[in-house]
């Protein structure tokens, strides 16, 4: 193709036969454009393409008094043809934050209550290939995902995480709407920091406001500790509170009532009230501060050390739904084992009878998503998710993500891999602390045990992924004595390279996950 038929749009699109359309200008300066990326603002003409393997954005300005491209940092280059000038740029965060206000579809919007799913990538390279995955899906995408957790320990800021998800989207064409996830964030900070970003999804994680105790103090203590919740907080009083739901019966439809006891509520207000205060907090802080600010809330208290029952999971709403914090989401503890990377444990089918009275909790206060955190690899939960045809779902996922970037350097630079894998298995025991998985670090070898096939095997089997999956932080970050980074560089090196089988293997595996729902 050439520039004059490129900038007189004379080509047809075939996007499923090629994945470049070669642009062919002077002497070496051949690009390979990504054909859905190409995109006519005013006389310019964008679009996202390789030259010399090197992945920038493009900018060709039909009149040489056009001053569109000077938001952009970059540098001229010559075209060759027509005496048209390119400008060549780096897919930096300033040129995403210029991309997005010009192209409206670059920016997260609040998805409501479409089903959605949580792609979290904690390198950067995999949104366009999770995007593809969503084909025939009817699942909208949450591409921009992370929490301060996560940005902590890769030593990524809020807006690399963004910018990666705008080139995506941007390469892509995709113009369906994408959410922008702010994840497990505890303080009015966090909030902050992430809506300046641009994130419209807010994940609060109250978990250091849970008291898992209460679900086994005495009732006299417990009543005693109660005193002491912060009431003006919760703009309400124990008695109050009591008479809310002693002697109630709630009924959620089709034979499902709850009735709690006294007990019951005495375990949820002490269990849950500082948490619910605490959300409160959150929730009026955006109000206070970011009203101007498109924003939806998750709520997540999945990381307690007890299964949510249906009651304490209604109390939780309730209190919400009368202090006036409006919810998208919920994510309780469910019965059964969530754990990284791999598979659910537990009986499928009293998992089924669970859920779906989460779902009538959630349908009683007018219907919010049920959010399946640590959601990658629950095929068995997904399909019975997808059997009942019934509630809104918002799955999160980030550490699958990963992995399926490691399978790339065990396929294609297996010696790589094996130095991932050694360093990875003598930091498990530190780095599982802070992670709920159960690998048995003597059923995965070193390296040297395994060929290179054998070394691909290992990514079916569920003690190794558990233990690729929690050390992520430091094989990312870790760097020798010259400050060098040992194996990041190398990790995204191979990715870039191999980009083909990178998406290949990132859409073959998100097909499966998102497949059962439908």
């Amino acid at each position: 193709m050439t520039l004059t038929e490129l900038l007189n749009n004379e080509i047809i699109l075939d996007t499923e036969a090629k994945d470049f359309i070669e642009l062919q200008l002077a002497s070496d300066l051949d690009i390979r454009i990504y054909p859905n990326s190409i995109s006519q603002y005013e006389k310019n003409t964008f679009f996202i393409g390789k030259q010399n393997e090197v992945k920038y954005l493009f900018i060709v300005s039909g009149l040489p008094s056009d001053k569109t491209a000077d938001a952009f940092e970059g540098i001229d280059i010559n075209a060759g043809e027509n005496k048209s000038i390119i400008k060549r740029c780096s897919l930096n965060c300033n040129n995403a934050a210029s991309i997005q206000k010009i192209f409206p579809f670059t920016n997260p919007v609040l998805l409501g209550l479409s089903n959605s799913f949580g792609f979290g990538d904690r390198i950067g390279f995999a949104n366009s290939a999770h995007l593809r995955s969503l084909s025939g899906s009817g699942f909208k995408p949450v591409l921009a995902q992370q929490s301060i957790r996560e940005l902590t320990r890769t030593g990524r800021v809020p807006a690399d995480v963004m910018s990666a998800a705008v080139w995506a989207v941007f390469q892509e064409g995709y113009k369906d709407g994408f959410g922008a996830d702010a994840d497990h964030l505890k303080t009015t900070a966090d909030i902050d920091l992430m809506i300046s970003n641009g994130f419209t999804m807010f994940t609060f994680d109250p978990g250091e406001h849970v008291i898992n105790e209460a679900d086994v103090l005495p009732i006299d203590t417990l009543t005693q500790k109660i005193k002491s919740l912060p009431w003006e907080s919760l703009n309400d009083d124990f008695d109050s509170m009591l008479k809310r739901y002693e002697h109630i019966s709630f009924n959620l439809g089709e034979g499902f009532e709850i009735v709690p006891l006294k007990e019951e509520i005495l375990r949820a207000t002490l269990k849950y009230g500082g948490a619910i205060a605490h959300i409160n907090n959150l929730y009026k802080h955006i109000i206070k501060n970011h009203s101007n600010k498109p924003f939806e809330v998750e709520v997540s208290v999945d990381e307690t050390e007890s299964v949510t029952t249906p009651f304490e999971h209604f109390f939780i709403a309730s209190e919400l739904y009368r202090l006036g914090v409006k919810i998208i989401s919920l994510a309780p503890r469910f019965i059964g084992e969530f754990e990284k990377g791999i598979d659910y444990k537990g009986d499928i089918e009293i998992f089924k009878e669970e859920y779906l009275k989460h779902v009538k909790v959630a349908e009683y206060f007018g219907s919010y998503k049920i959010s399946l955190h640590s959601g990658s690899d629950k095929f068995t939960v997904y399909k019975a998710i997808g059997s009942l045809k019934r509630g809104y779902t918002h799955v999160k996922t980030a550490g699958t993500s990963y992995l399926e970037a490691l399978r790339v350097v065990a396929a294609v630079n297996p010696e790589v891999f094996r130095e991932i894998l050694d360093f990875s298995r003598e930091l498990y025991l530190v780095e599982k602390e802070t992670y709920h998985v159960s690998a048995d670090i003597n059923k995965v070898s070193e390296s040297k045990q395994y060929n290179n096939e054998e070394l691909l095997d290992l990514f079916n089997q569920d003690d190794a992924r558990q233990v690729l999956h929690v050390t992520f932080g430091k094989v990312l970050t870790i760097k020798d004595d010259s400050g060098k980074y040992i194996f990041k560089d190398k990790i995204y090196n191979c990715l870039i390279d191999n980009e083909n089988v990178h998406y290949n293997f990132i859409i073959k595996h998100f097909k499966r996950h998102l497949e059962p729902f439908n």
